[in-house]
């Protein structure tokens, strides 16, 4: 049984495939963006706007698409269709450029898609974090514009960092010094009742699971307050949620010292976006 399936130049193979060649751009210079959805349990939440953000993406790092959000995302549905599994799913749509010394070659841009098999974290469970001395890049010092790979090696260093703290996870300011998210998940705090999120500045991902929340939780009569959050607040929070395409949403249990396990609000954000996903 395969646990990955990679759609490049028109067809579907049950492996891993390799993509670039040594002299590839993408390789040595890293002009790659990608985008990251979630099939579980027989759905496939906002698998379209993960599709069109991935041409954004391209199209942000001057890359030539020549395909659009629906595309990829009937060549994913099909393929899952077909694969008719019930073990969930990464679905990961990329690009990249072969081709340029310095100004890329836009008709260079190839594209491939992988499927893999990852489970979700268990119901219950959660994690902890820690402050990292790492920080988000700036609009001006980076395309955070896009979802492009080049931005993750900053946060994989954080994460090894709190994991050689003894943490899950880590938690990483902008280049102002408010909070900005975890590694690679979007932050909310909940404090007496109040759901606050860091607003998005450019220098975090405005995240399409992120966004999802807010709206949920609005729906769920909780107001979500968008704005600049101090790191000394995370110490005093009752609650830390994260939302992202691994876990979808997900309970910071413990953020340094503070241990708050799982609260009121994340139980109701969690079967709110669980509701929601059965009617993708």
């Amino acid at each position: 049984m395969t646990d990955i399936w990679t759609y490049i130049d028109g067809d579907w193979h049950e492996k891993a495939m390799p993509l670039m060649a040594a002299d590839s751009n993408a390789a040595w210079l890293g002009n790659t963006v990608f985008d990251g959805a979630r099939y579980f349990e027989g759905v496939m939440p906002d698998l379209d706007r993960h599709c069109r953000r991935v041409i954004r993406s391209a199209e942000v790092m001057q890359m030539l698409p020549r395909m659009d959000g629906a595309e990829v995302e009937g060549l994913v549905r099909e393929k899952i269709g077909k694969i008719n599994t019930d073990d969930a799913l990464y679905i990961r749509p990329m690009f990249w450029i072969e081709e340029g010394l310095g100004p890329i070659v836009p008709e260079s841009t190839r594209f491939c898609i992988v499927l893999q098999r990852m489970a979700m974290p268990e119901k219950g469970t959660g994690f902890s974090a820690c402050l990292s001395k790492f920080r988000k890049p700036s609009p001006e010092t980076a395309p955070t514009a896009a979802k492009a790979t080049c931005l993750y090696p900053q946060a994989t260093l954080a994460w090894g960092e709190a994991k050689k703290r003894g943490f899950d996870n880590a938690v990483m300011l902008d280049a102002n010094g408010a909070v900005a998210e975890f590694t690679m998940q979007n932050l909310f705090l909940v404090k007496d009742g109040v759901v606050s999120t860091p607003q998005a500045n450019g220098m975090l991902l405005n995240g399409i699971t992120r966004q999802r929340a807010i709206l949920l939780l609005e729906q769920l009569g909780h107001k979500v307050v968008e704005r600049r959050i101090g790191v000394e607040e995370l110490l005093e929070a009752d609650e830390i949620i994260s939302t992202g395409n691994h876990a979808r949403i997900f309970p910071c249990v413990k953020y340094e010292d503070n241990e708050m396990g799982m609260g009121p609000v994340y139980e109701k954000l969690r079967e709110a976006y669980w509701h929601f996903s059965a009617t993708c």
